[in-house]
């Protein structure tokens, strides 16, 4: 076989992730390798460390990255925090939630699950109940859900599962960055995240923080591998099922200790360097607001348009909305044409949403007026073609008010 060099289409990404990555980051996963143990690297291990307690708003000293996407996260601290038979509490109101729970079950948990329509949140008052009627060992609960573009109020959480003597874990993939997160603030004893999505880079570095009193559980199941073992090292009873997410074993090597555990995927260090590099020089809180200004933007010209939305707007997410697809307009043929003809790529969505909504994020290095102004106008061209009653030049225009405001 013949294959030629990689040469991807022009696609401006603006589903719910992923999306394009940010031009530095790409530099910056280009730099020479350098060995597991040279001093450079172990710098920028700790560099990495420090910026994402930044990022997620804590003083954890357990922060740091696990190699794999955003669901290699979720997974290492399941199977690290989860022993056969634990009680976990997930409360489900979309795609994503379910995936917790099916993670956790694969752990060997016992499972309680409480669900809300898609495109709602939970009140205080039933996750209160929930957790007292479960009695769970953890709560897993996603941040922001991109299947339904809402996210859930998380700010009393973790004091409630505190009450009742719970630890708190939520998945923040989607939302980091571009929604308030407040880990220390909010009580989060284990939050994860991808840098696909709002962090501006590639899928394939998942980071993670957890609290003392995660790392508590997670250390109880210590036991070092025999090949490197030494007089005096942890061997558990119930030791974490997973050799590769064995957190317990990963904290060492990110710590002093540096034990060797697995060799770090190198470019993706470097990528998720830049990426905690670039938001902390523009300030959390600038990157929040970024991503409430151009995605509101989004939402005021797509309901200029005559589009109606999906979910609770009163807690819809900064970077992603839900567009409800118009009656008689045909969900692929709109999405293949916007990529065949402008080469912007929406999403639709997942189970009981799936041909009903489309999916338009617009988040990280596409959190831009630019990018805003040339999706709705392509979007716009395509529905009239498509035949729907679109007024030209709304949606752009509607945009571009706001902005002027």
């Amino acid at each position: 076989m013949h294959a030629l060099p990689i040469d991807p289409p022009q696609r401006l990404l603006m589903g719910p992730g992923p999306i394009n990555a940010d031009p530095r980051v790409l530099r910056a996963m280009s730099a020479q390798l350098v060995g597991q143990y040279d001093p450079a690297m172990t710098g920028y291990m700790n560099e990495t460390m420090a910026l994402y307690r930044d990022v997620f708003r804590t003083t954890n000293d357990a922060t740091l990255l696990v190699d794999g996407t955003s669901r290699a996260g979720i997974e290492a601290v399941f199977v690290s925090l989860i022993e056969p038979g634990d009680r976990v509490l997930v409360p489900v109101f979309g795609r994503f939630g379910h995936l917790l729970r099916e993670i956790a079950e694969r752990c060997g948990a016992e499972v309680h699950v409480v669900e809300r329509e898609w495109g709602t949140v939970f009140t205080v008052a039933e996750l209160e109940k929930a957790i007292l009627d479960s009695q769970p060992k953890l709560v897993a609960i996603v941040h922001g859900d991109t299947s339904t573009t809402v996210a859930q109020p998380l700010a009393e959480l973790g004091a409630l599962c505190a009450k009742h003597g719970a630890l708190l874990y939520t998945d923040t993939t989607a939302s980091l960055g571009g929604n308030l997160f407040e880990a220390d603030a909010w009580g989060v004893d284990a939050a994860t995240a991808g840098l696909q999505k709002c962090l501006a880079g590639p899928s394939g570095s998942s980071p993670l923080t957890l609290s003392p009193s995660a790392v508590a559980v997670i250390n109880d199941r210590k036991s070092i591998e025999a090949g490197i073992r030494v007089a005096g090292d942890a061997v558990s009873a119930q030791p974490i099922r997973s050799n590769y997410f064995d957190l317990s074993q990963i904290l060492d090597y990110w710590g002093p200790k540096r034990l060797n555990h697995h060799t770090e995927a190198t470019s993706m260090l470097y990528a998720a360097r830049e990426c905690g590099r670039l938001m902390v020089e523009e300030g959390m809180p600038a990157v929040v607001e970024r991503h409430r200004l151009h995605g509101t933007a989004m939402v005021t010209g797509l309901v200029a348009m005559g589009l109606g939305l999906f979910g609770d707007q009163s807690v819809r997410m900064n970077n992603v909305v839900g567009v409800r697809i118009p009656e008689g307009v045909n969900d692929a043929a709109v999405r293949g044409t916007m990529l065949q003809d402008f080469g912007i790529e929406i999403g639709t969505s997942f189970g009981p949403l799936a041909g009903k909504v489309w999916r338009i994020g617009t988040m990280g290095y596409n959190a831009r007026r630019d990018t805003v102004l040339l999706t709705l106008a392509a979007l716009e061209q395509v529905l009239r073609r498509a035949g729907f009653a679109a007024t030209a030049g709304s949606g752009v225009g509607a945009a571009l008010d706001f902005y002027s405001e």
